[in-house]
């Protein structure tokens, strides 16, 4: 279904950390729909975060997940992981927009007109509402793989490079969930 004068916002969790997936979300609003509280999700505390994450999955026209495996970002490199992540989760939605705008200075190849803001997650209601969605998915999923790796924090810092974060890898090494290419692990395993 090609949906007119539809906006997607596409914003992505997870470029920095030394663990995890980098995951994208996809977000058409309904046309005048108004979600009080949206900005960036680095700006916005966790239960509120939570609380507009339902909002918007209830409330939205669209909205899909895309993600990029720590395999992936080792291959690619972080940067077009993430724009990988983007195209998927634009590709995953029910309604093909007309046009998308996306978070930060490149554009990912899409099936739609898209434009880069830089700070688009702050001022673009639909890149908040992306945003949201990508951190609350990942930074659930970073608190269930604490579980499976016991040790590193993972719940705590949700595999950013945290100084406990270092000397949990210093003394457990590297595990199957962590970037090799990235400085800190790479120097583990050399």
């Amino acid at each position: 279904m090609q949906a007119r004068h539809l906006v997607c916002g596409v914003d992505e969790a997870g470029r920095g950390p030394l663990a995890g997936p980098v995951v994208a979300a996809a977000v058409i609003l309904k046309p005048g729909c108004r979600i009080e509280g949206l900005d960036d999700s680095k700006k916005v505390p966790a239960r509120r975060r939570e609380r507009l994450f339902e909002q918007i999955c209830a409330d939205a026209l669209a909205w899909s997940l895309g993600r990029a495996e720590v395999a992936e970002i080792d291959r690619l490199n972080i940067l077009q992981a993430s724009l990988l992540a983007m195209q998927r989760a634009v590709a995953g939605l029910a309604i093909v927009p007309q046009f998308a705008l996306i978070d930060g200075n490149r554009v990912p190849q899409l099936g739609c007109a898209a434009r880069a803001i830089v700070g688009g997650d702050a001022s673009e209601p639909c890149i908040s509402a992306a945003s949201i969605i990508a951190k609350v998915v990942r930074d659930r999923e970073m608190v269930e793989l604490d579980v499976q790796y016991p040790g590193y924090g993972l719940a705590r810092h949700k595999g950013y490079p945290t100084k406990a974060h270092l000397e949990a890898l210093a003394a457990l090494g590297v595990s199957a969930i962590h970037r090799r290419t990235f400085a800190p692990v790479r120097c583990l395993i050399e």
